[in-house]
């Protein structure tokens, strides 16, 4: 290994630069993985990222480097990166974030093929809220996994164990799920590039489908370009960053609950909307037209969860908040469901169009900054998260594609994240403006206070 290299920079190099080090011959894939898990053996018990490391990562870093030495030139050969426990693999038997006895896997999901063939070391499986419900990620089985910004506030939710990893450079990048903003919101809290890509635009192969339509899969990461990286690799469809030209875009506060916004989310967007008019972009007020899709997210919701739940080997095992939700989502797998379907049809025909002619619009992510650890508990979790995070659930109900960036930090020292929301297939000018944004923003160039608590 380099030895003039140090840690931090090796570790919050991304995807693009620990592979140019790879292909330098600056270390090894096996030094590059043991250099992470040293670090994440060091910071990992004060945050709680993984519920577990795959054994079997050393045997694929040493199959990594010789690969590398053969002039093997996958993508993400020998990158470790890390997986929600969420998705099969094979080998594993993932959690959903309970206390489940779930069978162990025999076969990956697509998207861990899809890793495994690009060249990835996959280390190990990130924790998450059981089924992936809450817009944090604290759980009765796992503990509570914390923000490496502030150890007393959360990550997100629900890929929050995969968004504080990123961000303590634990990885490079991480397989995330967004069902009503679980890739958004953990990566606004964390300072993160977060793209939820429009409704099947990757595969959730074996499945068919998530929480009747709601859900995409997708990844966080500290850049746009390892974002673009990630899901070229997990999909087909090639992804570029390009110079967008002048475009309309459209903001709005408006939820489709009324919402109050934190006065500092309210002033990171202003300043956002004052660069995308230096960068020449035509910014106006445009509010969206709701109507339906409130409805059509909460029915969706309950009953997805309510599906999630019977398909657990032992649901009584989980919390009663879990239980709570799958109780209400089981009453609503008739008729409200079908009407929820129809509504959110009828939302993504006439959303797909956004407001006023714009191109692009351009809101809060979460109605305030990172919340504390704790600070929702019990069943009334299920009332109140909502009014934290009412700005993405609309997207998933659409199924277009929407993107949550970094946009300063608030008074405590978290991060504050705007989203982009674009047209159905609009996935790459939403990662060219994004890419705009971190170029005039340089939020890469910011990275956690890890020393003021890694003692």
């Amino acid at each position: 290994m380099d030895t003039t290299l140090t840690e931090d920079e090796i570790a919050y190099a991304g995807i693009d630069g620990q592979r140019a080090l790879l292909r330098a011959g600056r270390l090894t894939a096996v030094e590059l993985l043991e250099l992470l898990l040293a670090r994440t053996a060091r910071l990992d018990p004060h945050l709680g990222c993984y519920r577990t490391l795959f054994a079997s990562a050393h045997e694929q870093a040493r199959a990594a480097d010789v690969a590398l030495a053969a002039g093997d030139d996958r993508p993400l050969l020998g990158i470790p990166v890390a997986v929600k426990d969420n998705l099969a693999v094979a080998g594993h038997a993932p959690s959903q974030g309970t206390a489940s006895p779930e069978p162990v896997g025999t076969t990956d999901a697509e998207i861990a093929r899809r890793l495994r063939a690009a060249g990835a070391v996959i280390v190990g499986a990130t924790k998450l809220p059981e089924l992936a419900l809450w817009p944090f990620t604290e759980s009765m089985t796992f503990g509570d996994t914390r923000n490496p910004w502030s150890l007393a506030h959360t990550p997100g939710g629900s890929s929050g164990g995969s968004a504080a990893a990123v961000a303590a450079g634990l990885v490079a990048a991480a397989h995330a799920t967004d069902g009503g903003g679980s890739i958004r919101i953990p990566a606004a809290c964390c300072g993160l590039v977060g793209l939820k890509p429009g409704v099947g635009f990757v595969s959730l192969k074996p499945d068919t489908e998530h929480w009747h339509g709601l859900s995409s899969a997708g990844c966080v990461t500290r850049t746009v370009a390892d974002t673009v990286t990630m899901l070229n690799v997990l999909q087909d469809r090639e992804l570029t960053v390009t110079d967008p030209g002048p475009l309309r875009i459209g903001w709005t506060f408006k939820a489709p609950l009324p919402t109050p916004v934190d006065p500092e989310l309210r002033a990171a967007l202003d300043r956002v909307v004052e660069v995308l008019k230096g960068l020449g972009h035509s910014t106006f007020p445009a509010d969206p037209a709701y109507a339906g899709v409130q409805e059509s997210f909460l029915v969706r919701y309950l009953v997805g969860a309510a599906d999630d739940l019977a398909k657990l080997a032992d649901p009584s095992v989980t919390e009663p908040r879990t239980r709570l939700v799958g109780a209400i989502g089981r009453r609503l797998a008739g008729r409200p469901l079908q009407r929820a379907l129809r509504l959110g049809r009828t939302a993504a025909g006439r959303l797909a169009d956004l407001p006023d002619g714009a191109q692009l619009l351009l809101m809060p992510t979460m109605a305030g900054p990172p919340a504390k650890v704790g600070s929702l508990q019990g069943r009334r979790t299920l009332a109140l998260a909502g009014r934290r995070v009412p700005f993405t659930p609309a997207w998933n109900v659409t199924g277009q594609p929407a993107i949550s960036v970094p946009a300063g930090t608030s008074r405590e020292g978290t991060p504050l994240a705007v989203q982009l929301v674009g047209a159905p297939g609009s996935e790459s000018l939403l990662l060219s403006v994004a890419a705009q944004l971190e170029t005039a923003l340089d939020w890469p160039a910011t990275r956690p206070p890890i020393a003021s608590w890694d003692r």
